[in-house]
């Protein structure tokens, strides 16, 4: 008789260092639904599998939104590090159900629709040549902290309604929540308090942005279910975006069947983004799905309450979907990077990443042709983060240039 493989920590370095071989291991171990422990030694299921994956994702009905289903409520303390990442009682889109989700989806997809592609085209390319103005002419800098990190919540900032000035605290403050550590609740505070204070001042003298859409086309949401949608659109669009922008970048500096779009291929950044959606994908697992009734995933028995983790990054590298995993992407986007099903990341919201993580890339090859890392490939380090993949540093070194 065997004993199975205890459940996997869902935290530790090997998160940082090399998850592909961690899920390999996990699928090995336990099959394309494993056993996972949050912290707290809370119990979950993470599906690694395209298929069971797709299932999941599919079945809005079985594999429910709605946290309130969840069956460990009782043994998670106010002070649990991971609730802004899975939450209760949060009026926001992501935890709501049936049809009010797609009135609510219509609604911040007519929002996001009024975002005028040429024009944030150029606000991308103005702050990208401002961060690059205030580094370019000393020969060397940090692309993550310095640059990824800051550009995409400064053009969400001023999309959403948010003054220039605010994009700062706003970065630090999303940073801390998603990381899930001790600052997160703070984290989460501060973002809260920024969206009440924006959506006090556009009831009172609407503009041509988001969250005066929001106002405007409501469908009956409160302005504390618009807040929280708001503050779901920041996260979801900028962490991930300034992580596909340094996961890309890293690829373009690392390999080279993408060494020639640093002398300007445009083509090739397109390819590189996409090959990063596939294997290095910013969103690495999402929580989560709760099971509105027993039922049977991947041969294994799920029961009612229980929670499912989405292994985004998984099922993207499953073998059988990847049998050649050596060969680029080229054009394929199947993958799981933005969601599937009723709770996929809304069109619009993904054209908006696309545009801000290109521009960025661009901006960057285009100041700077010559820029190449200054660090050993495998000196890079990953954040500590089992929900979002990206560098700690990217070091880089280029000519110096003057500011524009």
């Amino acid at each position: 008789m065997t004993t199975e493989t205890p459940p996997t920590p869902l935290s530790g370095p090997r998160f940082q260092t090399d998850p592909t071989q961690l899920y390999r291991e996990m699928r090995r171990d336990h099959g394309p639904v494993a056993p996972v422990i949050l912290d707290g030694d809370v119990p979950a299921w993470l599906v690694l599998d395209y298929r069971e994956l797709h299932q999941v994702t599919a079945d809005p009905v079985l594999f429910s939104r709605d946290s309130d289903l969840w069956s460990q409520w009782d043994r998670i303390p106010d002070d649990w590090p991971l609730l802004p990442m899975i939450g209760r009682k949060q009026p926001s889109i992501l935890y709501t159900v049936g049809e009010r989700h797609r009135e609510r989806a219509a609604m911040i997809g007519d929002a996001l629709e009024s975002v005028d592609p040429f024009e944030l085209r150029r606000i991308s390319e103005q702050f990208a040549d401002e961060l690059v103005n205030s580094f370019c002419g000393a020969g060397e800098t940090e692309i993550i902290g310095r640059y990824a990190m800051m550009l995409p919540v400064r053009v969400l900032a001023r999309i959403y309604g948010f003054t220039d000035g605010e994009g700062p605290a706003l970065v630090k403050a999303l940073n801390d929540m998603i990381d899930g550590r001790e600052h997160a609740l703070a984290g989460q505070q501060h973002l809260a308090q920024s969206m009440v204070n924006l959506l006090i001042s556009r009831q009172e003298q609407p503009a041509e942005d988001v969250a005066s859409h929001m106002l405007g086309n409501n469908a009956g949401f409160t302005a504390e279910e618009i807040a929280q949608d708001l503050m779901v659109m920041m996260a979801a669009g900028h962490q991930p975006t300034a992580d596909w922008i340094g996961n890309s970048l890293r690829l373009m500096l690392t390999d080279d069947r993408f060494a020639a779009s640093l002398s300007g291929g445009r083509h090739s950044v397109a390819e590189a983004m996409n090959e990063v959606l596939w294997e290095d994908t910013p969103t690495q697992n999402v929580a989560g799905r709760w099971a509105s009734r027993d039922t049977t995933l991947g041969g294994r028995h799920i029961q009612s309450g229980d929670m499912l983790l989405l292994g985004i990054a998984a099922a993207n590298a499953d073998p059988q979907v990847r049998t050649d995993g050596s060969a680029l992407t080229g054009g394929n986007n199947a993958f799981f990077s933005f969601g599937h099903g009723e709770h996929r990341c809304p069109f619009p919201a993904q054209e908006i990443a696309e545009v801000i993580a290109r521009t960025g890339i661009e901006v960057i090859l285009d100041r700077l042709p010559d820029v190449d890392l200054a660090a050993p490939e495998e000196s890079l380090t990953r954040r500590p983060s089992p929900w979002l993949r990206g560098l700690s540093t990217l070091p880089v070194t280029f000519t110096p240039v003057p500011a524009l």
